[in-house]
């Protein structure tokens, strides 16, 4: 059994090399034991270095290194290696797809490269109380706009919410959000459309006369009849076959999206009121009816270019009635023939019509046209006298001579042959 020493090993002999020898090699193991590295050029034990015995009581497993001593780790060359690099890239990567989002919204909301529209006009009326989206919506769903979305954010983004105007708009097909918004924010003119009908029309010019203005519609299928009024409450009696007379001429401004029914309406509410302010009290002395005064009325337009005479020539009307004679007035006659224009021959002279006042004595069945007021108020309130001839006056503008005889009436016809046969035409002298 080897021998083991606990104390201080007996002093050994120094002239015997053994004992030298095992007193050194005991030292060596109490230095390791120690921590002491030993005498001068000793090697520490590695791993592969044979162990010595352990002491008593010594555990095998706390004589040995826990772990291998790590010093700072080296940071490993090349852009991209390791998880570190993986993650930059990633990183990189979703922030430049990130920009590219944001750089194609900004121009899907700024539109730098819109040029000018050139689509088609889109006339839209903006109802009230639209706000931006339904707005927007209305605007993509006529292919105004791209996108209604877009179209609010960049109204909410400039701040023009609260500047846009309702009403009715012209915009063109394939328009930028801007180009959109400044028509918005424009106050709408109100968009009318003015037809005109002069005094004295005849529905059938009234008809080209509306037609021309491009109101939509049939106006003489409008004009035969309304449920706004009643010829035979003015005294047709039944003779009116359709509403000749009673549309009143004037100026008349009209919605978008009329028709010549629009229009018949408001010529008839315009009657109405006019008519009710006439005073009928003379006419019905002489046992005439408001539609006998617009009878009256309607030829009286056409005879008169002089505003002056309009009460006289009602007052010739009023007395050739009294004596029995024909009236001799022509535009009856043009309006059996639907003539305004062209001159009239023999043949149409003598026409056999009812509207012939050459050939027929008394009133026509009805108005030849549509009379204004003032010649309304001639016929019902004639001047007083007795003069029941007339011709033009030549050497003016449509002015007439007044006779009540009918050797003055010769008289003056003959003047005015003469000066037409010198005139080599019309003696008339109109600007």
């Amino acid at each position: 059994m080897a021998e083991r020493w606990f104390d201080d090993p007996p002093e050994h002999d120094p002239d015997d090399p053994e004992a030298v020898e095992r007193a050194l090699r005991r030292q060596e193991r109490q230095a390791r034991r120690a921590g002491d590295p030993g005498p001068a050029g000793a090697t520490p034990p590695g791993p592969d270095s044979p162990r010595a015995p352990e002491a008593p009581g010594e555990s095998v497993l706390a004589s040995r290194p826990v772990g291998r001593a790590r010093g700072p780790r080296p940071l490993r060359s090349g852009s991209g290696s390791g998880h570190g690099g993986r993650r930059r890239l990633l990183l990189l990567g979703a922030l430049g797809l990130v920009a590219l989002l944001g750089i194609g919204f900004l121009a899907a909301l700024f539109q730098p490269f819109a040029g000018e529209a050139d689509g088609q006009t889109v006339a839209i009326e903006v109802p009230a109380g639209a706000g931006v989206g339904g707005i927007g919506d209305l605007l993509a769903e006529k292919g105004v706009i791209s996108s209604s979305l877009m179209f609010q954010i960049r109204a909410t983004v400039s701040g023009k919410r609260s500047e846009l105007y309702h009403g009715d708009h012209v915009f063109r097909e394939g328009m930028s959000y801007a180009a959109a918004l400044d028509e918005l924010g424009n106050q709408p003119q109100k968009a009318v459309l003015t037809v005109v009908i002069p005094e004295g029309l005849s529905r059938s010019e009234a008809a080209d006369t509306v037609e021309a203005a491009g109101l939509p519609g049939n106006y003489m299928e409008a004009t035969v009849s309304s449920k706004l009024l009643d010829p035979d409450d003015y005294g047709a009696q039944g003779k009116a076959e359709n509403l000749e007379g009673f549309l009143f001429p004037a100026t008349y401004e009209l919605e978008p999206g009329s028709d010549v029914s629009d229009l018949v309406d408001q010529q008839l509410e315009a009657f109405k009121d006019n008519i009710a302010g006439v005073n009928m009290k003379n006419a019905k002395s002489k046992n005439l009816t408001t539609y006998d005064v617009l009878t009256i009325a309607s030829m009286v337009e056409r005879e008169v270019s002089v505003a002056s005479e309009r009460a006289t020539v009602a007052a010739v009307v009023y007395n050739r009635l009294s004596l029995g004679e024909p009236l001799f007035i022509d535009a009856t006659t043009r309006f059996a023939l639907d003539n305004w224009t062209e001159p009239l021959t023999e043949s149409d002279l003598a026409v056999d019509s009812p509207y012939n006042t050459r050939t027929n004595a008394g009133l026509p069945p009805g108005p030849i046209g549509s009379p204004g007021l003032a010649s309304i108020e001639a016929a019902a309130r004639p001047a007083d006298t007795d003069v029941w001839l007339y011709v033009v006056k030549p050497g003016t503008c449509g002015e007439h001579v007044f006779s009540n005889s009918l050797d003055e009436h010769n008289a003056n016809v003959a003047r005015y042959q003469a000066a037409q046969e010198a005139a080599g035409g019309s003696p008339t002298d109109c600007p």
